[in-house]
């Protein structure tokens, strides 16, 4: 478990050096999962980009990289010193844009092409 400085608990965060996909992205994606499961919420503060590094034992730019993602993807909220925050969502059609964002880099990440990656999401809403 990755605790932060407001007593809030991040679980099951780990970035495994043997993956193909970059540490980044791995921890962008795992924390991307908690806000959409709701085990990160609207307002929750995450660890500072330092105390997530010490604690995952990875670069701090590697931290800073993924919240940057995070933030771009309008899941969480930079505020200067005060810290990272989750963002709250004001609909299911903001929440399938983040989560359209999110496949749409992770489809790329793997080189699969557009035409591919929508025929995966068109074979999923059919299921």
């Amino acid at each position: 478990m990755v605790p932060d400085d407001t007593g809030a608990q991040l679980t099951t965060l780990a970035v495994d050096p043997a993956s193909s996909e970059p540490p980044f992205a791995q921890l962008r994606t795992q924390i991307a999962d908690l806000v959409a499961s709701g085990a990160l919420q609207a307002g929750d503060r995450l660890p500072t980009v330092r105390q997530l590094a010490g604690d995952l034992g990875i670069a701090a730019n590697t931290v800073a990289r993924a919240y940057r993602e995070l933030e771009a993807d309008g899941l969480v909220e930079g505020r200067g010193r005060a810290g990272t925050f989750v963002m709250g969502r004001s609909g299911p059609e903001e929440a399938a844009d983040a989560a359209a964002s999110l496949y749409a880099r992770t489809v790329a990440g793997l080189g699969l092409e557009p035409t591919e990656a929508l025929a995966i999401v068109r074979r999923a809403l059919r299921a």
